[in-house]
């Protein structure tokens, strides 16, 4: 009877002490919650405010809530009289185990921030990088899909972009029209030139400022090439290109003007 007793009264003991803490940590647990609620409601509506990408918000939204309850929960513990020290070592060692198994994916992560946050494209944009081109459908935290000319979908890792150069072929409202335009040494260069000026000239796509350019560019081993550079909308940017290269073959055609194509003499000698 006397060790119920004792166990009893250590019990009883243990309760008065630990019953107020135990109490406390509740208290402090759910107000805490409360007002991580209140903090990532706030974080919401200042990232609204900021026009931030909506797959960035929803990231930084949730690593802020986990980073903010982690906390917590670790406070709540050494409330409990808990010793956190090694408990925070487990959870550094175990994270930095679960680091080098998704090295990849981590970089495809950091990647991915960076891309939502400096924004080197955005959806819509037709864009050339890690060996692939096309226009970006969607951007994700880990990986960047793009749609093909042909309609093919590409999904690109986040850490592949990042890490290589990127041609945005839409961040400017014009783009230069580059045309090289082969005739024969027989014919006559100016006639050639004024041309395709007017062809130029007459297209209501073609910006004048600057002023298209039209010049000899190269005296190749067959032709004379004459380089053509003409500003338009980046919009209009295709359909100038091909209209515009159908449209010299056929004035060249109709005027006489040659465009000369790579020939093989071939000689034939008689040997007895």
């Amino acid at each position: 009877m006397e060790n119920i007793q004792e166990y009893i009264d250590a019990l009883v003991q243990m309760v008065i002490l630990y019953l107020p803490k135990i109490a406390a940590a509740i208290v402090i647990f759910f107000v805490g919650l409360w007002v991580i609620k209140m903090i990532v409601k706030g974080f919401n509506k200042a990232s609204a405010h900021s026009k931030m990408d909506v797959s960035l918000q929803k990231f930084l939204r949730s690593l802020f809530s986990i980073s903010l309850k982690a906390l917590l929960i670790i406070s709540v513990i050494s409330m409990l009289g808990v010793e956190t020290t090694s408990f925070v070592a487990v959870i550094g060692a175990a994270g930095l185990a679960v680091g080098f198994a998704l090295q990849g994916s981590l970089s495809n992560f950091a990647g991915g921030v960076l891309i939502l946050i400096f924004k080197p494209f955005k959806v819509g944009d037709f864009i050339d990088g890690a060996g692939h081109a096309g226009t970006v459908h969607s951007i994700e935290v880990l990986n960047t899909t793009l749609k093909t000319p042909d309609n093919k979908t590409i999904i690109i890792p986040n850490g592949q972009l990042s890490g290589s150069s990127v041609t945005n072929f839409s961040t400017e409202a014009r783009r230069r029209v580059d045309f090289t335009f082969g005739i024969g040494y027989s014919d006559d260069m100016k006639k050639a030139k004024n041309i395709i000026k007017g062809i130029v000239e007459k297209d209501d796509r073609t910006l004048h400022d600057p002023a298209p350019f039209i010049a000899i560019g190269n005296l190749g081993d067959s032709s004379v090439d004459i380089t053509v550079r003409v500003w338009v909308e980046s919009a209009n940017y295709w359909g100038f290109y091909f209209d515009t290269t159908e449209a010299v073959k056929e004035a060249f055609d109709a005027n006489g003007i040659s465009i000369p194509f790579p020939q093989m003499d071939i000689h034939q000698y008689k040997t007895n």
